[in-house]
């Protein structure tokens, strides 16, 4: 049973593993989206209106830079929406804002709703009722978008059908500390690895929840923003293409943002992108399956909507993988074939790797040098595999969770939205990471050496996920400070 148990998740990762050697191979052969990427620039009396969303909730620390970089924007037609359900001093600070940019000739408007129905989505299409724009520009707290980004988005509607452009996401802190280049290192290969070869193969692109640009009547035709996921995004972008809208994503463009600075911010992010979109896939498979779209849209849908589902296989084979080596090297195991065959997760290990280098060959002049950090990129995938197979439980048990937003510290460290302690996720991850590192010692003691650099991921990155706790619980006691 054991032995099926560890096959079986070892057979997910590769799956999906395989699916990013597919994607990597296909951005290799579609090199053609810098052309993709070309537009040819409107006469400012032919742009057409743009209502820029900003929806916000607690974001003290933020709000200003992100409004006034708004502002900013060098377009014509331009209305600002600050969609603001802050419960704090954030809506004096947006207020204050407000008046300011108004004073200049800056037609913006400072929205209050009494209530959070509905939550981010509930914000966006309480103020799509109220937008002037032909086009919805959307921007989260934590983006800093450059001053030319409509006039570089904008153009791509002329195409027909095009219903919602994506720019790349930046990082404005990548380099303050490893949790943030390892943020960065994931977020990169999404974009310049994973939507890019999507969109080359003609697979659905989906909108990533800020920094793009929507036309008006593409959300309305594909039934407004729901609140009935965490990843309103993600499910309104299926819905749209469902409906044969095109979706198109700007690699050359890129849209700075903060990334979360301490782990409790990260845990919140990434428990509701996982919860979400593994609620977007319930509710929205049966309708991919059953649309008139290409085979290859459904499967390649299939696998992003269900990509999270490597979680919970990674801490099968984090508590598998010690005791079927000692087993095999003690003669009691599945047997030599059994190995043999599993030694094909290769493949899947190959996908990965080169979902990474792709995207940092793609990103950046000195590519060759980032790629050595690959396996502490994998450790640290490796560590958030308890909290996000929590997260995917939930959205299988349709359990209702509220919207918890990223907290926000604007490159200053901790922020005082940082999420609650979860004291026994904490010691589970402390188990795991003891128990990891106890069978590394014990297949040394048996000289299992090809098994040992696989284990040694999983107990770096649990004894890593272990000393992160420590340090934002403790900061003080353990010597470590935040960064």
């Amino acid at each position: 049973m054991v032995a099926v148990l560890y096959a079986a998740a070892m057979s997910v990762l590769v799956l999906y593993g395989i699916n990013l050697l597919w994607l990597s191979l296909q951005r290799a052969r579609h090199d053609s989206l810098k052309d993709r990427n070309r537009t040819c620039p409107i006469p400012d009396k032919e742009l057409p209106w743009v209502t820029v969303q900003i929806p916000l909730f607690n974001e003290a620390l933020v709000a200003r830079r992100v409004i006034d970089a708004c502002a900013a924007l060098d377009y014509p037609n331009l209305d600002i929406q600050v969609l603001d359900d802050s419960n704090d001093q954030t809506a004096d600070v947006v207020a204050d804002a407000v008046l300011h940019w108004k004073a200049r000739g800056v037609d913006i408007v400072h929205i209050r709703r009494a209530h959070r129905t509905g939550y981010k989505a509930g914000a966006l299409q309480n103020g799509l009722a109220r937008a002037r724009g032909s086009l919805i520009a959307i921007f989260d707290a934590d983006f800093v978008p450059n001053s030319d980004f409509l006039r570089r988005l904008v153009p791509k509607f002329e195409e027909p059908g095009v219903g919602m452009v994506q720019a790349r996401w930046g990082h404005l802190n990548a380099g303050l500390s490893m949790l943030t280049r390892l943020q960065a290192w994931a977020l990169d290969a999404h974009f310049a690895l994973e939507q890019a070869a999507r969109q080359a193969a003609g697979y659905f692109v989906n909108f990533n929840g800020t920094a793009g640009v929507w036309r008006t009547r593409c959300i309305h035709e594909a039934g407004g923003w729901h609140s009935d996921t965490l990843a309103e995004d993600v499910d309104l972008s299926y819905r749209a293409q469902l409906k044969g809208w095109r979706f198109l994503f700007m690699s050359n463009v890129e849209a700075p943002a903060e990334l979360p600075a301490t782990l409790s911010a990260l845990r919140a992010q990434q428990f509701r992108w996982t919860k979400g979109t593994a609620e977007a896939a319930r509710k929205l498979l049966t309708a991919l399956w059953r649309s008139k779209s290409l085979p290859g849209v459904k499967i390649e849908g299939t696998l992003h909507l269900t990509s999270h589902i490597v979680y919970p296989a990674l801490v099968v084979v984090a508590l598998l993988h010690a005791p079927l080596s000692l087993l095999e090297a003690r003669g009691s195991g599945p047997g030599p074939v059994y190995f043999a065959i599993l030694s094909l997760g290769l493949c899947g290990l190959l996908g990965f790797f080169l979902a990474q280098l792709f995207a940092q060959r793609a990103l950046y002049p000195d590519w060759h040098r980032r790629i050595w950090g690959f396996p502490v990129f994998m450790a640290g995938s490796m560590a958030l595999a308890i909290s996000n197979s929590k997260a995917l439980w939930q959205a299988l048990r349709r359990r209702v969770t509220p919207f918890e937003r990223t907290p926000k510290a604007a490159q200053h460290g901790r922020s005082p939205y940082d999420s609650q302690r979860a004291p026994l996720r904490a010691a589970l991850e402390g188990l795991l990471a003891i128990y990891c590192l106890a069978g590394l010692v014990a297949m040394g003691l048996e000289y299992i050496w090809l098994s040992m650099a696989f284990q040694a991921v999983f107990a770096f990155a649990y004894i890593a996920m272990t000393l992160y706790n420590m340090q934002e619980w403790f900061p003080t006691r353990t010597g470590l400070h935040t960064p």
